[in-house]
């Protein structure tokens, strides 16, 4: 699995909605793009992403609760992770703020890549052997 999140970027692709239909999964900006991940299933895990335009705006409430500092970035980690543990994100907030629990079943990434930071996150479908 590392080997494929050092890799990540090859399997991202920028477009319009309509012409992702192809991805494993998707995140959608808030200017009309989207980013999706086509890299071929992993047997054993799920994957999930998210994306923001690394110059968006902080939203005002939520500078105040967590500060602007890397905000992108740690809102994105904590969207995959709440996605990938089937909790609502402001259930996540209540429990994590946007910080990144230890798990040893999980396997992130976040790239800045053009005008957006975007994490791939990876949770293991059956419990880890061993």
């Amino acid at each position: 699995m590392a080997s494929l999140l050092a890799v990540a970027h090859r399997h991202l692709r920028l477009a319009l909605p309509v012409e992702s239909a192809g991805a494993v999964t998707r995140s959608y900006l808030d200017d009309g793009r989207c980013v999706g991940w086509y890299a071929p299933p992993v047997p054993g895990w799920r994957v999930a992403i998210d994306a923001e335009r690394v110059g968006a705006p902080v939203p005002t409430a939520l500078a105040r609760r967590f500060g602007t500092a890397d905000f992108w970035a740690r809102w994105t980690r904590a969207e995959c992770l709440a996605k990938l543990t089937d909790v609502p994100i402001a259930a996540w907030w209540q429990r994590h703020g946007l910080a990144v629990p230890p798990r040893v079943d999980w396997l992130w990434r976040t790239l800045t890549i053009a005008d957006l930071v975007v994490t791939v996150a990876f949770v293991a479908t059956a419990p880890p052997r061993g």
